[in-house]
Order: C-alpha cells, then sequence, then structure tokens
C-alpha cells in the first residue's frame, strides 16, 4: 500500500509504522504550529462523526501536504475522543470512520481487500469477483450483523467456505474495522495532553452535548418523547449511538413510536446511523409494521419484551402496567394532571377536587388488576 492508502486507511498496521518512522512526537503533533491543518481535521473527523460521515479527501496529484495532513489527523482525532471520554462519542466515532472505510472500499479490487483482510487476520480467497472464507472466521464476522441474511444458515457452504460477494466481504470488512477502532479507545493521554487540547475538545463537546439531548428535545409533534417507558428510551438512545439492535427490539422500538404518532421518516431518521442501515429496506419494514400490508401491528407486551431480553431498566411504573403504550399513557396522564393542578392553584381553586381524577384513574388501570380491564387492552397484532 502507498502513502495515500495509508492516510485513508490510517487504522491498519501499516500506518501505524508509517506514522512512527515520520519521528513526530506526540507533543508536537498537539502543539507545532506546522501541524495546524492535521489538528483542525482531526477535529473535524470527530464532529463529522457525530453527524454519522466522516467525508474522505481526494488524494490525488503529487502533493504530499495533504496526505499527512489527513494521516496525521486520525492519531489527534483519537486523542479527542479519549480526553472526552464518552462512550456516545466513542462508539460513534467508531462507526462513522467504519463507514467511511466502507464507501471507498467497495470501490477498491479484489487484491486490495485480501491484503486489508491479512490485515484484520481474515483469510479470504478470491474466485471471480466473490471471496471464499472459512466458516469459522465468517461467523466471528458476522456475529455483530443482525440482518436474517448475514446468518450462516442462509449462506453457502462449500467444504467449510462460505461463499460471500465483494461488496458483502467490504461490508464484513467494516464491522472489523469498526471493532478494531472502538476497542482501542480511550487511549491513556493523559491530563497534561487534554488540557493542552482545550480549545478543541470544548466545541466537541458542545456538538455534543446537543446531539445527546436531541431525542429528549426533538420535536415530534404531539408526542411526548420525554415519556417513554425506559425500554423504548434505551433502544432509542443505542439507536442514535449506532448500537445495532436485535430484531426483535427494532420492532418493538418502531411499532412503539408509529402508535404514539411518529412518522415514518422520523423514525427512519433514527435508524440513518445503525451499521446495517439500508434506507429503502427499512422504509419498507416500517411501512410494513404501519399497516401497509393490511394488518397493523402493536409493541410486544412487558412479558415478550421480557422474554426477549428486551426489557431495560424498569421503573416503579413499570411494576404497575402489563404493556409499554399503557406506561406512556399513565405518564401523558400524570402530565395532564400536574399541568392542570398547576393551572387551578393558580386560579385560587387549588383545593376543588377534579373528578376528571378519579375518572382517570379507572382509564388507566392496569388490566392485570382485573380492573379496567378493556381499557388497558390494546388492539392490533403483536410479535410474539
Amino acid at each position: 500500500m502507498d502513502n495515500r492508502d495509508l492516510a485513508l486507511y490510517p487504522f491498519i498496521s501499516g500506518a501505524s509504522v508509517y506514522v512512527g518512522s515520520l519521528g513526530f512526537s506526540l507533543d508536537r503533533l498537539i502543539t507545532s504550529r506546522a501541524l495546524d491543518l492535521a489538528r483542525a481535521r482531526g477535529r473535524e473527523r470527530v464532529i463529522q462523526s457525530l453527524s454519522g460521515e466522516i467525508k474522505k479527501p481526494l488524494l490525488t496529484g503529487s502533493d504530499e501536504g495533504p496526505v499527512l495532513i489527513e494521516l496525521l489527523s486520525y492519531p489527534f482525532a483519537r486523542i479527542l475522543v479519549s480526553c472526552i471520554n464518552d462512550p456516545f462519542l466513542t462508539r460513534r466515532y467508531s462507526l462513522a470512520e467504519a463507514v467511511a472505510a466502507y464507501a471507498l472500499l467497495k470501490t477498491r479490487d479484489v487484491d486490495f481487500l485480501c491484503d486489508l483482510g491479512t490485515d484484520f487476520g481474515i483469510t479470504a480467497t478470491p474466485s471471480n469477483s466473490y471471496f471464499d472464507i472459512n466458516f469459522t472466521d465468517y461467523i466471528k464476522l458476522a456475529s455483530s450483523m443482525k440482518d436474517l441474511k448475514w446468518k450462516l444458515v442462509n449462506r453457502k457452504l462449500d467444504h467449510g467456505n462460505v461463499h460471500i460477494a465483494k461488496e458483502e466481504f467490504a461490508r464484513l470488512l467494516q464491522e472489523t474495522v469498526r471493532e478494531r477502532i472502538q476497542d482501542s479507545l480511550p487511549l491513556e493521554a493523559g491530563r497534561k495532553i487534554c488540557e493542552s487540547c482545550t480549545s478543541y475538545l470544548d466545541e466537541i463537546k458542545v456538538i455534543l452535548d446537543e446531539r445527546k439531548t436531541e431525542y429528549g428535545a426533538g420535536d415530534f409533534g404531539a408526542v411526548e418523547s420525554e415519556l417513554f417507558p425506559p425500554c423504548i428510551a434505551h433502544s432509542i438512545a443505542n439507536t442514535r449511538a449506532g448500537v445495532n439492535l436485535a430484531h426483535s427490539m427494532r420492532f418493538a422500538m418502531t411499532s412503539f413510536l408509529l402508535k404514539v404518532g411518529m412518522t415514518s421518516d422520523d423514525i427512519i431518521n433514527m435508524f440513518n446511523v445503525s451499521p446495517d442501515f439500508d434506507v429503502e429496506k427499512t422504509r419498507y419494514q416500517i411501512e410494513h409494521i404501519s399497516g401497509s400490508s393490511g394488518t397493523t401491528y402493536i409493541p410486544p407486551s412487558c412479558n415478550t419484551m421480557k422474554t426477549y431480553g428486551n426489557c431495560y431498566g424498569a421503573d416503579e411504573l413499570c411494576k404497575r402496567v402489563n404493556h409499554p403504550l399503557n406506561y406512556y399513557r399513565r405518564k401523558l396522564w400524570f402530565k395532564e394532571r400536574d399541568t392542570a393542578k398547576g393551572e387551578s392553584q393558580e386560579d385560587g381553586r387549588g383545593n376543588s377536587k377534579d373528578s376528571s381524577t378519579e375518572n382517570c384513574k379507572e382509564s388507566c388501570k392496569d388490566s392485570s388488576t382485573g380492573k379496567g380491564e378493556e381499557k388497558g387492552k390494546v388492539e392490533g397484532s403483536e410479535q410474539k
């Protein structure tokens, strides 16, 4: 690989060796005015990762300057991520670097992909435009892929080898890149180094906080996102952080969000940072759940969520409901009650008992109590 390849794929071992041979000390990387552009590009990499896409430059021509900037920006970006040491940022940054690499890998020839695979300890034998990978390596590589097409039972197996297309091999390499970067962070940067990077870190932290609170503060119209049950809030946070959800949790989250009033486009925008995001497939799945096939689906009950291991962070209210939608209904009622009570007190009517309170108590009763059962039921089809 030449220097341009090392700059575009800075996570490979050859890039680390080459940077070391340049003789740049860590102090020089952080403080030298001659490396201002490399540090600015490193900051840009981190900021771009928060939007889900790191844009790679076109390294053409004989000028080595842009190559060096891109190459040195990577270790500086890793220092910035390590100084902030936020799991959300670490996952987003690792995923964004891997996705950017995948966009390039899809266009590379078979020999280049084999060389890159070797750097990760992957032995792939090219066969025309396909690759043969030992099934044990394949299982390890595809373990984080949730789409059913990646399951070994759905692949062609011949004499212990799995037959995969070139683009599929590039996609598996994306996962190995993500894991390598994520597992290597945070670095032991040290307080002195991080203090020297304060001007870069402050800007990133502001954007990071905005990105992390985007879900909670998002305007979903009439949807009260802060009232979502813990399981749904957790799955959304993971989705926005680029964590690949299990199919059962994707269904639960999507069906819940549709039921409470979010649009298909809102939900698609949440999934667009997922490791195996495919906009057309995602739209089809969401519209299918919303009823385009003639069947309207509802979120799984709490018992079903527990069965699939999707119940997370249950609070006191969770103990009194049997369905995520009932949790949301009760939270809405509590909020409306508190709002009405505040307005009543301001008007000097705080001591009068609102009969709607008693009515809502009955309508919000959990069906597991045996009372208000019809009120607690939800209509439609539930995924079992």
